[in-house]
């Protein structure tokens, strides 16, 4: 059941200066996706706990900066990040787990990283759900929210498209069939009212949902004409173009390999754009019916040739008039390949530094779906992804060198990197945050006057 009391109950009400009016409220089956991780032990961490971390962030950011400081600046007065260099031109400069908790290393925040690091993909969607929609006043919530099962990694990468404005709807998660703890106190957090924009529903559940969802308002079941993966990806897209009009791209990724198709959660959200899906060797109906009633909108197929083959390619050639591929070998590099990608109006083309960024395991799709959010709000960017808990990937690595801040004279006029760590230390440990910290770093080029 939804508790009766909030997640943000202990946040003090704003002071009252004026009065405020209340917002109203707006009278063929394919193969079986990989199922997502199962929830890692300990318990989830309660969405209270999550909210404070939120809030508490720019404390730890604080707390990070002066407390790893050790008294030493840098020539152009910026503080030393903590922990101790985690440079790899040696190969044994990186500091073990137990000595960056000795460090008092904050596991949540540093001065260029923020964790959301729940164990399991419902309490990372709750805690980003909360991050972009912190819903202290009305006007911070959101008008609905999307609900999908945290076993239907391919629902919820489908479902982001729902956070693009100007629906914004965050996704939330069940778990066979009931809202646990931590969705149920999220949702009581977010109240979601519907409004214009949402055609008037509270919660678009994908799939069957929850019966308790019934008691927060209008709900919309995206099931689909047919019980499949196809079907129920093509109602999402269709019930985004209702309430937003027709697509200007179409994303295909491939129904089979879900973590090469997470990165295009984060883009959906970000653009609008439907994603939809196919088989590594077949045009599935429900896609290509999408497809043929948008013949003239441009086409971009979602990973290499091991999950969607050439002919697949061919087949939507004969639909689409203007197709392309973005790929990478493996879901690290094809994560890369979208967020380095640039065509028109389509792709993030992030190959320069100012940019936020979002970082997660690519064996926790559904995980990196839910974190679709920040991608749409914020400082916007692409999904990263990490194959190791310990180690950042080369191709990774070399990215983020790319992409590295830098300036001459004033740091205060500089551009900025941020990124956003999705899950705990079992999915992205200490370590590597705190690598990643100092590759988002702003660094000093050349002598400054």
């Amino acid at each position: 059941m939804i508790p009766k009391r909030p997640i943000n109950a202990d946040v003090p009400a704003a002071k009252k200066e004026e009065k405020q009016e209340p917002e109203k409220a707006p009278s063929s089956e394919a193969k079986a996706p990989k199922k997502a991780p199962a929830p890692r032990q300990p318990k989830p961490l309660a969405p209270k706990l999550l909210a404070g971390l939120v809030v508490l962030a720019l404390v730890f950011i604080v707390v990070a900066i002066v407390g790893s400081s050790g008294g030493k600046d840098d020539p152009g007065g910026a503080v030393s990040p903590a922990p101790a260099s985690v440079s790899r031109d040696d190969g044994d400069e990186t500091p073990s787990p137990q000595v960056a908790e000795a460090l008092a290393f904050p596991s949540f925040a540093t001065s260029n990283t923020t964790r959301i690091g729940g164990p399991d993909p419902s309490s990372n969607a709750a805690g980003v759900a909360l991050a972009v929609f912190p819903s202290t006043t009305p006007s911070q919530r959101p008008a609905a929210v999307t609900v999908v099962d945290e076993d239907d990694p391919i629902g919820a990468i489908a479902a982001a498209v729902l956070m693009a404005p100007p629906v914004r709807a965050p996704i939330l998660f069940t778990r066979e069939g009931e809202l646990p703890e931590d969705s149920a106190e999220a949702l009581a957090a977010l109240a979601p009212t519907g409004s214009k924009d949402t055609g008037g529903v509270s919660v678009f559940a994908v799939g069957g949902g929850s019966p308790e969802l019934t008691a927060v308002g209008k709900v919309q079941r995206l099931l689909g004409a047919r019980p499949t993966q196809f079907g129920k990806a093509s109602t999402i897209a269709g019930a985004r173009e209702e309430l937003a009009g027709p697509p200007k791209h179409i994303v295909i990724a491939p129904v089979t390999e879900p973590e090469f198709a997470a990165p295009a959660a984060a883009w959906a959200a970000r653009s609008g754009d439907p994603v939809l899906f196919v088989e590594p060797d077949r045009l599935p109906p429900e896609t290509a019916g999408v497809l043929k009633a948008h013949p003239k909108v441009p086409v971009y197929v979602l990973g290499p040739e091991s999950v969607i083959a050439k002919d697949v390619v061919k087949e939507i050639e004969k639909v689409s008039k203007r197709v392309k591929r973005v790929a990478g070998d493996d879901p690290v590099a094809n994560a890369l390949a979208l967020a380095r990608y640039g065509d028109g109006g389509f792709g993030w083309n992030v190959n320069d530094p100012g940019h936020g960024f979002v970082l997660a395991r690519s064996d926790s799709p559904a995980g990196a779906a839910a974190a679709a959010p920040l991608s749409a709000s914020g400082t916007w960017g692409p999904l990263l992804l990490t194959d190791s808990a310990a180690t950042l990937p080369q191709a990774l690595r070399d990215y983020f060198l790319d992409v590295k801040p830098g300036y001459t004279n004033d740091p205060t006029r500089a551009f900025y990197n941020r990124v956003w760590v999705i899950g705990d230390q079992e999915a992205i440990d200490v370590v590597q945050q705190a690598e990643v910290n100092e590759l988002a770093e702003l660094a000093q080029i050349g002598g400054g006057e």
